[in-house]
Formats: structure tokens, sequence, C-alpha cells
């Protein structure tokens, strides 16, 4: 068997959207990174082995942005029969050509080094090359869902449901236990042109009557989501076993769907079922700071706030497809509410921070932070503060938290509550249009934020002497409130659409004018994201952004303009 030794400042394990967004960061903020990834692609539960969704915040104006808003925006550009191969190729590339990125993929981690309370090194096996890869960093990011380094470093952890009584809560038992949210094997359908038979594996479930259903929705095109078991056994241990006969179940429900009474599926056809189950919970990291449902209900308004929920407590029934009862409740919970810091990083192994489901909470708040667009901003905010730790040589914990903030503020990770401060040559500027400096990169409720224009409008920064100016920072429309998924859950023969949104900025020119005349510092003519930031070097008494066309609106927004 070979060997491969890995020094790097930052190692993340596990490659789910919290692990890619926690990569990216990190290494786009100049430290280099390895991510160590079991699976053959990125993505974890949206990826095409499992096919859930990328749900987060329920308020209209609270969409993710950052990274997860890049991924999204380049596969709308891109992904035009929405084909979940080229979404895994999105991703992909995402890290792949990432500057400072090592990527060790089909490598699962199995053993730690360690060194009293912190973390040497971790040591993973790649199947495809038959190689043991071991990573020495400074700082180890767990985002494996699981908390795989949780049993082999001696991190603190939790399984299970709290008592009421420890945190005042009011969802889950009297008694504390181990049991947990199941995981499921989700299929997707397609519907064709004429009827389409059905033979179920002699080893399938049969389900004859509705009511062996009950509680189910079987009469409606979705993803099956309450296919689910495995919260009374053990979330990781029994996958295999669960996954078996969860293939059983959902076998047995499409055969139902079929065969078994008319439920407006005849011309449908079964296009794939999932072999990876999809996890919801396992377990989770003690932090300095364990966040529970009363935090959510109060907004969790912390003075550390890194990142942010608004999925409501949608708490699944341990039993799963096994308890005929319904098979989760969803608990209100207010769109946002903050997530701190301390919840990020481990109590007691001083270099391990983690994101994603495994956070530092209560059953009960997990049950609203677990969606993966809020684990993606809490993947951001933790890759953002390991790079703050490593280029300022201070431990995770010890980092000021507002220069975090800031820092995520600006690469377009909203955070409910806290200001986004703007640079000295951003306010010192005579602007023709000033609204896209107030710092809001975003209209919220009732508010309205942004230069609304017109194709050749020109947003003008003039300076009373020449500025040496290194970076223009550029956040356009993405119509945040837009009602569409990332990626289909079934396939109807009249597909929805997914695009760009329409009042995207497609093209436009950033000039100069310098004391030798105008220079233009980029001609775009082919935009798809939200948040543009171009390095130039130039001496500059005016820049001007001349707006051009959208993707096929005839107005747009330009939330930001920023100079540094």
């Amino acid at each position: 068997m070979l060997r491969k030794e890995h020094n790097v400042d930052l190692c993340v394990v596990g490659g789910g959207m919290s692990g890619l967004c926690a990569a990216v960061s990190a290494a786009r903020h100049g430290i280099k990174v390895a991510i160590m990834q079991d699976r053959p692609m990125f993505g974890g539960n949206a990826s095409s082995e499992v096919r859930m969704w990328i749900c987060g915040a329920n308020g209209e104006y609270d969409r993710e942005t950052g990274i997860v808003e890049e991924c999204m925006l380049e596969n709308y550009h891109r992904n035009l029969n929405q084909n979940f191969h080229i979404w895994d190729t999105v991703l992909y590339e995402k890290v792949r050509f990432e500057d400072n990125i090592t990527m060790i993929m089909n490598c699962a981690c199995s053993s730690v080094e360690m060194d009293g309370n912190k973390i040497v090194s971790v040591t993973g096996y790649q199947t495809t090359t038959e190689t043991h890869h071991t990573v020495r960093a400074k700082f180890f990011a767990d985002c494996s869902g699981d908390s795989v380094l949780a049993p082999l470093t001696g991190a603190e952890f939790r399984v299970g449901r709290e008592a009421n009584a420890e945190f005042n809560e009011t969802i889950g038992p009297k008694v504390a236990d181990k049991k947990t949210m199941g995981m499921s094997c989700l299929f997707q359908i397609r519907e064709t042109d004429s009827p389409k038979k059905f033979v179920a594996p002699k080893w399938a479930h049969v389900y004859e009557t509705d009511e062996e259903l009950a509680n189910r929705p079987h009469d409606e095109i979705t993803n099956y989501w309450w296919i689910e078991l495995g919260g009374e056994n053990d979330s990781i241990h029994d996958t295999e076993e669960m996954r078996d006969e969860l293939l059983k179940i959902a076998y047995g429900v499409w055969d139902h769907m079929k065969n078994r009474g008319d439920h407006g599926v005849e011309n449908w056809e079964m296009d794939w079922i999932g072999i990876l189950p999809g996890k919801r919970e396992s377990r989770r990291y003690v932090g300095d700071y364990i966040l529970n449902e009363n935090d959510v209900l109060a907004q969790g308004k912390f003075d550390d706030i890194v990142a942010y929920g608004g999925w409501t407590m949608d708490d699944h029934t341990p039993g799963g497809f096994a308890d005929k009862g319904h098979p989760n409740v969803f608990h209100p919970a207010p769109s946002p509410f903050g997530i701190p810091f301390r919840s990020l990083y481990s109590k007691n192994i001083e270099n391990l921070a983690f994101a994603g489901r495994n956070i530092s909470t209560t059953h009960a708040a997990l049950s609203a932070t677990r969606v993966m667009a809020t684990c993606s901003v809490i993947g951001q905010a933790v890759g953002t503060a390991v790079a703050l730790a490593v280029n300022e040589n201070k431990a995770i914990r010890d980092i000021d938290v507002h220069t975090l903030q800031q820092q995520l503020l600006y690469d377009d990770c909203w955070i409910p509550f806290i200001e986004r401060e703007r640079s000295e040559l951003t306010m010192k500027a005579k602007v023709n249009h000033p609204i896209v400096r107030e710092g809001m990169d975003r209209d919220y409720g009732e508010e309205r934020h942004g230069y609304e224009g017109k194709q050749g409008d020109v947003i003008e920064f003039a300076y009373d002497a020449p500025e040496q100016i290194s970076e223009i920072r550029l956040i356009f429309d993405s119509n945040l409130p837009r009602k569409y998924d990332n990626m289909p859950h079934n396939r109807p023969l009249k597909m929805n659409k997914y695009f760009l949104p329409y009042e995207m900025m497609k093209s436009y020119d950033l000039i100069a004018e310098t004391p030798d005349g105008e220079v233009v510092l980029a001609s775009e003519t082919d935009n798809c994201q939200r948040m543009v930031k171009h390095q130039v070097n130039v001496k500059a008494t005016k820049i001007k952004l001349v707006l051009k066309e959208t993707w096929g609106s005839d107005t747009y927004k330009v939330f930001a303009m920023d100079i540094k």
C-alpha cells in the first residue's frame, strides 16, 4: 500500500455543502487546505447520490448568499437540462480549480495522531489508489456530518434527544434518550408520453391499500422524503441495515403507486433510486456554547453571530416510516435566527472546528439548523475563521469575531442584525447614486435597497485627486425571493424552468479615469454571479460602472459597489 503525506494549514474532513464551503472560503483567504472526502463527488445530501434539494431560511428575503449562492447561479447558467451529474461537476470544479486546495476523494478518515488536546494529523484510506493519505495541519474542520473525528480525538459530543428540563425546552422527551431523526433513500420518477409498466423486485415490501401508507402523501409528485428509518437504531453503525430496509420500502411504495390503485402515475416510470441514505442526525459536537430551542425562538441575537438559520424546527419522528402517525412536526421558528461562533468549535479539542448538521446544538435546535443552505453558510464562516486564525497566529476561539463578521459580510454572507462596514475609499468618493454604498446588499421586508436602473446607466465614484485602487466589489440582483429550487425533485414532461434570474446583470464595463486617460478595467459579457470582485491596479480619479444588459429584464438592481 502506498502512503502520502500532506502538510497544510487546514484539513477539512467531509465534502458535503458545508465542507465544500469551508474549504473554498479558507483557500480564498490565502491558506493551504486539504479536503478529505469519502465519496467520489462533492455535495453530500445535495449530490446525485442522494438528491435532496438545498433548503434554508424560510423568509422571503432571507435566502443564503456567499459560496452556496455562487454554486447555484453557476448551475443555472450551465445546467440547462437540470442534469444531476452536471451539478456534481459544478461542485467538483469549485474545489478542483481553486488555488490552495489539495483534493483527496474516495478517502475515508480512519485514524488521528494527537498531541494532548490538539490534533496533529488525520489519516484516511483512498480506495481508488490503494493509498493511505496522512494530512498534517494546524487546524481541522469536521464537516463529515457524522462527526467522525469525535470518537477518534476524544472531542465531547452528544447523540439523541435531551430531556426537556435540561435546557427548558418544549421539543423532545421528558427523559433523555439516544433517538435521532432517521435517514432516507429517495427515488425520482420521470413522466413519459405513454403508459409504463413496473414490476417490483420480489424482495420489495407490498402495500395493498392506501391505509398502509396513511400520513405519507403519495398522490403527489414529490421526492418521498418520508421513506425514513434509523432514528430508533444507531444512525451510524446500522446504516447498511437501514439502507436494505429503505430500498424494500421505496420499491414497495412505487409498486403501490403504479399497480395498486389509481395514483395518477400511469405514464410515469422510476428514473433513479438512491442507494446511499441521506442522513439527518447523528453525533453533535459540544462547543463553547450549545444552541438550544429558546435561542432559536429568541432569534439568536448573540454578539458573535456568524451565520443564520430560518428553517422551522422540523422534528422527524424517530420511528420514521415504521411510525404510522405523522412523520414530522413543524414547530414554529423565526426567520432569520442567529447562530453563534461559539457553537462552531470544540469545547475541549483546541484546533478542531466543525460545520454542518454536527454543530453544537440540542436536538431541538438541530431540527432547524440541519438543512443544507444553513450548513453552507456555517461552513463558509468556519473556513473564513480558520483563515483568520492562521493568518494572525491565534487559536480559533481567540480570533476577533468582529473582524470575522465583517469579512463574511464583505464576502456576501449576510449576517442578520450586523451592519456591514464600508471602506474609506468607498465612503470618501462623490457618488452619483449613493445608495450603492449604504452597506445593505439585499432588499429586506418592506425596505428597498440598491440602485434600480436601465440599460446604459452609469454608476460613478469620483475623487478629488487620484487614488490607488486595488479591488472593486459589485453586488447584483439574483432575485433572492425566487421560488424555484436548485435541482428538480422529479421530471414531468413539461419541466419547470430553472434559469438565471432575469434581473441578473449579464454585461457591463468597468472604466477608470486616470491622469493618462480612460482605462477599461473589465468588460464582462457573460456574468452569471451576484457578487463579483475585480482585482485591479490603477491610480484613478473616477471609477465608472457602465451597465449594459441583463439576462432578460428591462430593469436591474446594483445593491453595492465598493472600492478598495
